[in-house]
């Protein structure tokens, strides 16, 4: 057949053929006899998801949408008072650059300093100079006027101020730190951040598939069609974000997962059709014959990846919830991408795709099917799958152990890169004013009846009795309280000695709501109380999550067996899917623990470990990986499958079927492993863990566990691999025909009917 000849209407029979086909063949079909409309409507529905998702906009996730039980009583408790909204608070720290502070002259700035503000209209009040303990730091305090939520667009005349008093008095530190100031910061730097992986995921993909097809337009493919779905997936994002709000991670996770998805379902499809051709097939065989196995491939593992992610909604937290919407739906744009689209485009372009070719590297894929090495690497596995098996599965199971003394935090002010010059402020500041550290208080939030009003306040004066001369609450600055007009809501503010997630925080916390409270405001009639605050936010964040991990695992677990059971019609397929991606989902657990809890990869990777990993890391780690991994073990046991359906005994389908996908799984494993990299070397200590944690995992997935614990495996279960009730089983498809043309075997679907 000449290639871009439309073949001719079918026949009855073919007909039928046809309508019997999977839905990725037909598809595949319909995209490659339509390739002009097939890429006008996926330009049109990246466009329209574009432009309307800029139109409605983004709902951006507020605290309120991530409070349970406690927190939320104290929230519904604060509501009922009817308290003014509490504004934007900035502080000015003045200190001696060297040796002991001028305190005249210190003084004399800040009252300069505090006109200029007072002048400003974004300035709502600047209170009275306050002197540090130490009587070395002046400290000014701004408040802003209008809303808290949106003081980050409002702060910069206050900086301008404050700089300028900097360039006026050189020798003093003259500096600014607050809520808004803060959150401007931390926003460019995110910002910063997301333009740095874009610019440098995009040519890394590039390089590595130019090695791995040896042409400029068959490497280049792959990441238009990755940075369109991307593009696609924030628009619809946006509409999505209406019913989830978006958390501040959303549109990083939709960049990391969906170039590296989306370039891998991509590679799978390409692969397979040029090896196609390479068999002598013209552009239209190969693309049906791709899409009936790459794309089935493609199709299952982007449905795990979805059902995985779609766990975390069980959570009930809107962190989670925000997350598994944007990873669902870059997944799924990239997979209706790669079905449709993609086979339109191999169409268009024919031989082109080959070219230009790269010199030495155009025939590296024809003799992937010969490699020596990967065979080398298989042969302990298939000689001796017993001794492999236990042996490298038994190193991955140790490499595991040290994720059993897993600590769990949410990361805070203090976790955050000391690049970001403001945060050196915001230190100084927590030196010479210890009660001033942004965050670090408990809100204790009480409601009463109509008459309880005035004992409530005497309790809660003998709370601040009660707290005083503990250390573990700050001594420096007494509670202070604040009534609503009816007087019956209370809210008091209690500093706390410390970092909000230290462990002076922790133990005030639980003495505040086990002892304290229930001793003084707790014996009221008709009294109900909470606490909130950043350290009750944190642990009863790690107490939900932990709640969560059960009915999560369950049902990551449940859905995957139920997708690989439909898939391969395999009950030994489904659980050994399981089995292996636990171990290697463990094996990164220990692996990040290693790495973060520890202090001997801080200059290596450039953070300041706090002890921990992020408190909901593993939970997403954990769904991200049972999905992407899919990606791999289906494309690889797929191979398998076939040439077992062919006739092949199990031994040498085994080695067919892993060395035929080698090079395959091999570049798409590196350039996951490379746009996961890219993140860990931003400046978040929560890409750092989650770049890393992604990153350990494929290459451990793809290395040990494809090439030497899944064969090992296979090779001892036999025909049992197969196995399945006859109720299931089903029908099989014949993986082999003839071309009459060519007169060589050509795979078709390795799938059911």
């Amino acid at each position: 057949m000449t290639p871009g000849v439309v073949d001719p209407a079918p026949t009855g029979r073919r007909r039928r053929q046809a309508a019997r086909a999977p839905f990725t063949t037909r598809a595949g079909r319909w995209s490659a006899n339509h390739p002009w409309l097939a890429i006008t409507a996926w330009l049109c529905f990246v466009l329209a998801s574009v432009v309307g998702g800029s139109l409605v906009g983004t709902v951006e996730a507020t605290t309120q949408d991530s409070l349970h039980g406690e927190l939320a009583r104290a929230d519904r408790i604060e509501q009922a008072g009817a308290f003014p909204e509490a504004p934007a608070a900035e502080s000015v720290l003045i200190t001696a650059r060297t040796g002991d502070l001028d305190f005249q002259r210190a003084q004399g700035v800040a009252a300069d300093l505090s006109a200029r503000m007072r002048a400003l209209p974004e300035v709502a009040t600047v209170a009275d100079p306050v002197t540090s303990p130490g009587r070395d730091a002046v400290l000014v305090e701004v408040e802003l006027t209008g809303s808290a939520n949106d003081a980050d667009a409002r702060v910069g005349p206050l900086l301008e101020a404050t700089r300028q008093a900097q360039q006026r008095h050189p020798d003093l530190r003259v500096e600014q730190v607050g809520s808004a100031s803060l959150a401007k910061a931390l926003t460019e730097t995110l910002a910063a951040d997301f333009v740095k992986a874009e610019l440098i995921s995009v040519p890394v993909a590039l390089v590595i598939l130019l090695f791995s097809f040896g042409a400029l337009i068959a490497a280049g493919v792959p990441v238009v069609l990755a940075l369109s779905a991307v593009a696609g997936a924030m628009g619809l994002a946006q509409f999505a974000s209406h019913t989830f709000p978006a958390g501040e991670l959303v549109s990083s996770i939709i960049l990391l997962i969906g170039m590296a998805v989306g370039v891998d379902y991509s590679l799978f499809y390409l692969r397979r059709e040029r090896e196609e051709r390479a068999r002598g097939r013209d552009h239209r065989s190969a693309v049906e014959i791709a899409a009936a196995t790459s794309g089935h491939a493609v199709l299952v593992s982007g449905v795990a990846v979805m059902v995985a992610m779609a766990s975390l909604f069980l959570v009930g937290d809107n962190t989670f919830s925000s997350m598994a919407t944007g990873s669902i739906l870059v997944v799924g744009v990239a997979v209706v991408g790669s079905l449709t689209v993609l086979p339109a485009i191999l169409v268009v372009l024919g031989r082109w795709v080959d070219r230009p070719r790269v010199p030495f590297l155009g025939r590296r894929i024809q003799r992937a099917e010969r490699s020596r090495f990967w065979s080398a690497v298989l042969r302990p596995a298939l000689r001796a799958p017993l001794v492999t098996f236990v042996l490298s599965a038994g190193a991955l199971v140790l490499l595991a152990v040290p994720a059993l003394d897993m600590n769990l935090k949410r990361p805070t002010t203090t976790d955050l890169p000391r690049s970001i010059p403001i945060l050196g402020t915001y230190d100084r500041l927590a030196q010479v004013f210890p009660s001033n550290e942004l965050g670090t208080s408990h809100l204790v939030a009480v409601r009463t009846g109509v008459t309880g009003g005035p004992e409530v306040e005497r309790k809660l004066a003998d709370l601040a009795e009660r707290i005083k001369g503990d250390g573990r609450f700050a001594q420096d600055r007494p509670p202070t309280v604040r009534r609503s007009a009816d007087g019956t809501v209370f809210l008091a503010t209690i500093r706390v000695a410390g970092a909000s997630d230290s462990s002076e925080a922790t133990q005030s916390l639980r003495r505040l709501r086990g002892e304290l409270l229930p001793a003084t405001v707790g014996t009221v009639p008709d009294t109900e109380w909470a606490v909130a605050g950043r350290t009750a936010s944190d642990a009863d964040f790690r107490d939900r999550t932990a709640a969560a991990l059960p009915p999560v695992v369950a049902f990551v677990f449940g859905m995957t067996f139920l997708v690989m059971l439909a898939t391969f019609r395999s009950v030994v397929v489904a659980l050994v899917s399981i089995l292996l991606n636990t171990i290697s989902v463990a094996a990164s657990y220990g692996l990040l623990v290693l790495v973060f809890q520890h202090t001997w990869a801080e200059d290596l990777l450039g953070f300041t470990s706090n002890g921990a990993v992020v408190s909901w890391l593993p939970l997403m780690l954990f769904v991200i990986l049972f999905g992407l991994s899919m990606d791999y073990h289906v494309f690889v046991v797929s191979r398998i499958r076939e040439a077992v359906q062919r006739g092949v005994p199990t031994r040498r389908a085994i080695e067919q079927g892993i060395v035929s996908s080698a090079s395959t799984v091999s570049s798409a494993a590196i350039i996951m492993v490379a746009v996961f990299c890219i993140f860990a070397t931003l400046s978040i200590v929560e890409f750092k863990q989650l770049g890393v944690g992604l990153a350990a995992a494929i290459l451990i997935d793809a290395t040990i566990i494809r090439a030497v614990v899944l064969p090992s495996l296979m090779r001892l279960l036999g025909e049992a691999n197969w196995w399945a009730p006859r109720f299931l089983a089903g029908r099989h498809t014949d993986v082999t025909r003839r071309d009459s043309a060519a007169d060589a075997p050509v795979a078709t679907l390795a799938g059911d009917r």
